[in-house]
């Protein structure tokens, strides 16, 4: 890189994104993801001894996917090269390989490819891919915010360690918004800005675990906010709120009004009175609270409350969850009125949450194995071991049932389901009755 070059890269870092400038340079920088990047845990280990196998990074925007990607890049001795999914064809991966070997072959230097954006490859391009990640030509680095089980060739997946990245903390943000603020180097420190307590927490709060988008909001509030008297950029709630395009919650003076209302509002509709719960549902809607926030809640609602007593609440909150993103506010207001006095209305059942609860007790409290009649018959070998022998197929039976053991037997007889008599449950209760009467006529 000569002069030219180098003053016109130190220009481009000054002249970029906060959250650009802001983007740690080594894994004692990145906060959050403890779960992954841990002292004990195994990728802090493989980066700090540069000894990383091919990685697929998933999670959602703004928690770090292209970070890690770039402190790799910082610590590794490999070559690093990166590429985007979104702009980026096979000519250009043709290019990299061939770099790739030709390091490989001539220094012994191995290439780490970094792909962003992985899942918006085609089949094709992440086969080009397989073979040259398989013979160490490349070590993969791919970052996708989908599912990578569905997203990426399952033959990729398979040589790569997946690790999934959670939305930050709203601490985590709060330490980023405090760091970018008086960074005089990388951050706002030149600027003298001043972000309030209230405002700080406000876009920890409604970034949902996105970093990137609390950092653009600090930076435009930044820019866009005259110096008081004292010299100093403040940056306040209502700042704050304007910038992120995000109305503050209000409840009156009382910001514990926030949490005692939606409490109210899941005791209204578990408790099956529909004006209530349509009041704190307004009420809600007049303070500004998030729309998808209360679409979640009424889903969570009909789960856990109402439950297979009226197994249609679900779809209705699913279907209200999809509308009211749809369409937004104020027609969502609508929607969620609809799903609200429907599931408030509905028979209750905690049923089946209740058998959630106690079969993951059961997981973890005792060790057991899947009974052979039910093991998997079909792979090489499986017979000679008994798997799946003797197991009776259901469909042919009269009523398509027929009385075997399906639990461990270090559970057997254990109940974790039991319907109640509410809605349609009851037929539930009265069905399974129904079959178990059956179990005495068979042999």
């Amino acid at each position: 890189m000569d002069l030219f070059d180098y003053m016109a890269e130190k220009k481009k870092e000054t002249q970029a994104p906060l959250a650009l400038r802001m983007r740690p340079r080594t894994l004692e920088e990145v906060v959050g993801q403890e779960h992954i990047i841990g002292t004990d845990k195994l990728l802090y280990r493989a980066i700090k001894a540069d000894k990383l196998s091919s990685v697929l990074f998933y999670g959602p925007p703004g928690t770090g996917k292209t970070t890690l990607a770039k402190v790799i890049a910082n610590t590794t001795s490999a070559e690093f090269t990166q590429i985007n999914a979104t702009t980026s064809g096979k000519k250009d991966m043709e290019v990299v390989v061939k770099e790739a070997k030709e390091r490989l072959g001539m220094y012994g230097k191995k290439t780490i490819l970094f792909v962003d954006e992985i899942h918006r490859f085609n089949k094709g391009q992440q086969d080009y891919l397989l073979p040259y990640v398989e013979d160490g030509t490349l070590v993969l680095i791919g970052a996708t915010t989908e599912n990578p089980y569905f997203e990426v060739n399952s033959a990729l997946i398979s040589r790569s360690v997946i690790f999934e990245l959670k939305p930050l903390e709203v601490r985590d943000i709060e330490v980023l918004l405090e760091r970018a603020a008086g960074d005089k180097e990388r951050g706002l420190g030149n600027l003298s800005v001043e972000l309030t307590d209230d405002a700080k927490k406000f876009l920890a709060d409604i970034s949902g675990g996105d970093a990137r988008l609390a950092l653009n909001a600090l930076e435009l509030g930044a820019l866009t906010t005259k110096p008081q008297a004292d010299g100093k950029i403040h940056i306040d709630l209502d700042t704050a709120s304007e910038c992120i395009q995000k109305r503050v919650v209000r409840y009156d003076k009382n910001q514990d009004q926030h949490y005692d209302t939606i409490s109210a509002f899941i005791k209204s509709m578990r408790g099956s009175d529909p004006d209530a719960a349509v009041y704190y549902l307004a009420k809600m809607l007049y303070a500004g609270e998030d729309i998808k926030f209360i679409a979640r809640r009424i889903m969570i609602c009909a789960s856990e409350d109402v439950g297979n007593a009226d197994p249609r609440a679900l779809n209705v909150a699913v279907s209200a969850s999809l509308a009211v993103e749809r369409i937004g506010m104020p027609e969502a207001a609508i929607v969620l009125s609809q799903a609200v006095t429907y599931v408030a209305c509905a028979p209750k059942s905690n049923a089946a949450s209740q058998a959630i609860f106690g079969a993951m007790d059961s997981v973890k409290n005792k060790k057991t194995s899947v009974p052979s009649h039910l093991q998997d018959a079909h792979y090489k070998g499986s017979g000679e071991l008994g798997h799946g022998t003797g197991y009776q197929y259901a469909h042919d039976f009269p009523y398509h049932y027929v009385k075997q053991q399906y639990l461990p037997s270090e559970l057997e007889g254990s109940v974790f389901y039991e319907p109640t008599d509410m809605g349609y449950e009851q037929k539930i209760r009265e069905y399974l009755s129904f079959l178990h009467s059956r179990d005495k006529k068979q042999p």
